[in-house]
C-alpha cells in the first residue's frame, strides 16, 4: 500500500469512528488541553501542528495551523515534517500528536524543527507508550502499528535521501526508547527536556479509541478519569502515553 493510500484509508476510518463516538471527542478535547496547557506564549509566533489527521486539535486552540502531508477540507497547509515551508525562528509551538512515531528519521526531522522554532519555542510531542505493563499489552496485541522494539532506530536519513520520497513508516515503541532509554541524549543537545511524563490513559484504552468496542457509557468518564490519576502513581505498570515537551535553546541543552 502506497503513502497516500494508507493516509486516506486511516483518515475515512477515523472519521467514521469519530462521528459516532461522542466519548472519542471528550477524551480527545482532554488530550488537547492537556497540550494547550504545554505550550508557550510568544507575541507573533504560530503554533503548528504536524499530521493533523481529522484537524480536531482547533475545537481547543483555534489559532492552531494544522497540516499534513496531503490535502483535505479541514487542513490548512501541506508540509513535510522533514522539509518544512515555514521561515527560520517563526514558529513558537510544534505539536505533533501520534506522529513521532511514523518518523523514520527523527534526528533529520528534529534538525527541521530546530530550525523553524523560535528561540524559547516548544516541541510537544503527545505519544504512545508501550514501555508499561499495560502499554505493551494494549498496543502489542490490540494496535495495527507494530512496536519494533529490537529494531535499529536510524536516527539521521542517508546520504542521498530526499524527503520528497518518504514512505509509510510505524515504530510504536519508539518514543519510549528515546526518551526513556537514553541512548540519544547527546543527539538533543540543542533542546532543554521542560517536561517527560508517563501517563495512565485507562479511560482511553477502554473508550475503544477509533477502532474498538467502547466498554462505559460515555457518563462514566469523570469516574474513569478519576482512576488515571490513581494508575498514574504506578506508570511502570499503567501508562499508555507520553508527553515530552522540549524547548529550543540559543545555545543548546540536554536531555
Amino acid at each position: 500500500m502506497t503513502l497516500v493510500d494508507q493516509h486516506n484509508k486511516e483518515i475515512a476510518e477515523n472519521l467514521e469512528h469519530w462521528d459516532r463516538k461522542p466519548l472519542l471527542k471528550k477524551i480527545y478535547r482532554g488530550f488537547h488541553e492537556t497540550i494547550a496547557r504545554e505550550s508557550v506564549d510568544i507575541p507573533d509566533a504560530t503554533t503548528v501542528e504536524l499530521g493533523s489527521g481529522i484537524g480536531n486539535i482547533k475545537d481547543v486552540i483555534p489559532n492552531c495551523i494544522r497540516t499534513d502531508l496531503f490535502p483535505n477540507p479541514w487542513i490548512d497547509q501541506v508540509e513535510n515534517a522533514y522539509k518544512l515551508s515555514f521561515e527560520d525562528n517563526s514558529v513558537g509551538n510544534l505539536v505533533l500528536f501520534d506522529v513521532f512515531h511514523h518518523l523514520r528519521y527523527p534526528g533529520s526531522a528534529f534538525r527541521e524543527f530546530n530550525r523553524v522554532l523560535m528561540p524559547g519555542g516548544r516541541l510537544i510531542l503527545f505519544e504512545i507508550y508501550t514501555a508499561s505493563t499495560l502499554g505493551s499489552l494494549v498496543y502489542g496485541l490490540f494496535h495495527h502499528e507494530p512496536i519494533l522494539a529490537k529494531d535499529k532506530i536510524e536516527w539521521e536519513a542517508p546520504e542521498g535521501w530526499s524527503a520528497d520520497k518518504i514512505d509509510y513508516y510505524a515504530a510504536a515503541g519508539n518514543a519510549a526508547r528515546v526518551f526513556y532509554r537514553g541512548k540519544f541524549e547527546d543527539k538533543l543537545d540543542t533542546w532543554k527536556l521542560l517536561k517527560k511524563k508517563r501517563m495512565s490513559t485507562i479511560s482511553y484504552v477502554a473508550s475503544g479509541g477509533y477502532s474498538k468496542p467502547q466498554l462505559y457509557p460515555t457518563f462514566m468518564l469523570p469516574c474513569m478519569r478519576f482512576w488515571d490519576k490513581i494508575c498514574n502513581l504506578a506508570p511502570i505498570l499503567f501508562a499508555t502515553r507520553l508527553l515530552v515537551v522540549l524547548e529550543k535553546t540559543e545555545g543548546g541543552g540536554s536531555v
